[in-house]
C-alpha cells in the first residue's frame, strides 16, 4: 500500500461529535422516569458547550434525536420534543449572548411546525456567532442523510445541471446535512456502549472514537478536558504508515 501523509497532533481536535447517552440509565438508577434524566442532559449540554472555548473546539456536534427514537413510547418521545422547545426557549440569549452559532441537522418532515419554526429562528438568530459552533441533530441517521443526498445529486444529474461523470465524494458532500462543517476529530459516545448508532457515517471516516463509561447527565467539563487530552496524544494516519 502507497505511503500517504500523516498527521500528528499538535493539540486538542477541532471539531468534536458526542452521541449523548445513558440519561434514561441514570435516571432510572434514582428511581426516578426517563425524562427526568434527559432535562439532566440537557443542562449538561449547556455546560459542555460552555466549556468549548477553552478546550480549543471550535466546532461541537451532539446527538438528540435519531430517527430511530420514533420507537420509543408515545410518552418519552411527546416529553423529548417538549423539552426541545423547553430548551430554544430557554438557551437561545445565552447562546446568542455567548457567540454560539447553532444549526439543525436531519429531516425536519416528521417535527412539529412549531418546533420547526422556533429551530429556523434559533438558526437566523445566532447566524452571525462565531466562537462554537454548535450542530445538534435531530431525527437525524447517517443512512438518511446519506441517502436523501443521494436523491438530491441525482435529481441534479437528472435536470441536467450535473453530469454522472462528476459524481463523486466531493460532489456528494455537497448534498449532505453537514455540508457547512468540517469533519470531525474526535467522535465521543457515553455510557459504556460501543457502537456508532447510525452517527455521522459518512462524515466519522477518519475521526477517533472515544467509549466512555460515563452516563451522559455525569459528563461534566472534567470529564470532557480529560477525554481530549487523550486525543493530544494520538497519531492520525488516514490510512497511512510512518515512512
Amino acid at each position: 500500500m502507497p505511503e500517504t501523509d500523516i498527521t500528528p497532533n499538535t493539540g486538542g481536535p477541532n471539531h468534536v461529535a458526542v452521541i449523548m447517552d445513558g440519561n434514561g440509565r441514570w435516571a432510572q438508577q434514582r428511581g426516578r422516569p426517563r425524562l427526568f434524566g434527559h432535562h439532566a442532559g440537557a443542562k449538561r449540554v449547556r455546560e459542555i458547550v460552555r466549556a468549548c472555548p477553552d478546550q480549543g473546539v471550535k466546532y461541537l456536534t451532539i446527538f438528540a434525536f435519531s430517527t430511530e427514537n420514533w420507537k420509543r413510547t408515545q410518552t418519552e418521545v411527546a416529553g423529548l420534543m417538549a423539552l426541545f422547545r423547553r430548551y430554544i426557549m430557554r438557551e437561545a440569549k445565552a447562546l446568542f449572548d455567548e457567540g454560539v452559532r447553532v444549526r439543525f441537522i436531519g429531516d425536519r418532515i416528521r417535527l412539529d411546525d412549531k418546533l420547526v419554526r422556533m429551530m429556523d429562528n434559533l438558526e437566523l438568530y445566532t447566524a452571525d456567532n462565531d466562537k462554537v459552533h454548535l450542530t445538534i441533530a435531530l431525527n437525524y441517521g447517517g443512512r438518511d442523510e446519506v441517502t436523501r443526498a443521494a436523491q438530491r445529486l441525482a435529481f441534479e444529474v437528472e435536470q441536467g445541471r450535473l453530469s454522472y461523470k462528476d459524481v463523486d465524494a466531493e460532489a456528494l458532500s455537497k448534498f449532505l446535512d453537514t455540508r457547512f462543517l468540517p469533519d470531525p476529530d474526535l467522535v465521543i459516545r457515553t455510557s459504556g456502549e460501543a457502537r456508532i448508532s447510525n452517527f455521522l457515517l459518512w462524515q466519522s471516516a477518519y475521526a477517533e472514537y472515544e467509549f466512555i463509561d460515563t452516563l451522559w447527565p455525569d459528563f461534566s467539563a472534567e470529564v470532557f478536558a480529560e477525554v481530549l487530552s487523550k486525543f493530544g496524544a494520538r497519531e492520525r494516519r488516514f490510512g497511512g504508515v510512518v515512512a
